[in-house]
């Protein structure tokens, strides 16, 4: 019985987006300096190993539970998916930085890719200030 408690406990801890933020933005900004998009960008990889995701829906389901917005999955081909990041938490990044950087969520979906398609892959973001949105870009060979 006791498990069972405690599993249903731990689905419903959150954590308020305002300490996330000071942890991400603010904390790591501090310690890692002018590095860290590039830092976070190979940090998002990193995750991506230790949490395999092998379908779009999991890549999904994983975005939303880690806070890292709504992912959609705007196209694809061959060899590149466009992905669209957006919901609450993106809204609210653009509305308490002036400048929002998702480097990882771009390594992190870059290493996906890689893992996917069994190709090295990278990614860029383009961000949508207007539209308060993330265009992600991931290619492969």
């Amino acid at each position: 019985m006791t498990n069972q408690t405690d599993k249903q406990e731990t689905e419903i801890l959150s954590v308020p987006v305002f300490g996330y933020e000071i942890i991400r933005d603010v904390l790591l900004t501090d310690v890692l300096g002018k590095d860290t998009a590039d830092i976070l960008y190979w940090a998002g990889k990193s995750i991506a190993r230790k949490f395999p995701c092998a379908t779009f829906e999991d890549l999904a389901s994983f975005f939303i539970e880690a806070g890292w917005g709504q992912l959609t999955l705007l196209k694809e081909s061959k060899k590149e998916r466009v992905f669209v990041l957006s919901g609450p938490f993106i809204d609210r990044r653009f509305s308490v930085q002036t400048e929002p950087f998702f480097t990882m969520e771009s390594g992190f979906l870059a290493e996906q890719m890689s893992l996917q398609e069994q190709a090295t892959a990278e990614s860029i973001c383009e961000i949508q200030k207007r539209a308060r949105k993330a265009q992600i870009t991931v290619k492969w060979e």
